[in-house]
């Protein structure tokens, strides 16, 4: 089963690298981008048939490993 995880920083954390995106792409005459959020995109693949065993999988692999809880977040797809 192939599962997609988003981590994105939490809001009121700062991303300077967002920051920088943003502005790179103001200064490529992209004026209407107010704001940028970066984050990160993960495609597993679990070798198990039952979803729900294979979100709870991937749901620990996110707490333990793919996201930091103190300042992000995850989404499983």
């Amino acid at each position: 089963m192939k599962l997609k995880v988003i981590v994105t920083l939490k809001n009121g954390v700062l991303d300077p690298q967002g920051k920088a995106i943003q502005q790179t792409l103001n200064g490529m005459s992209f004026d209407n981008v107010s704001e940028v959020r970066q984050g990160k995109y993960f495609d597993i693949e679990v070798n198990e048939k039952d979803e729900r065993k294979a979100k709870s999988q991937v749901e620990e692999m996110c707490k333990k490993l793919l996201a930091n809880l103190v300042i992000e977040d995850y989404k499983i797809l």
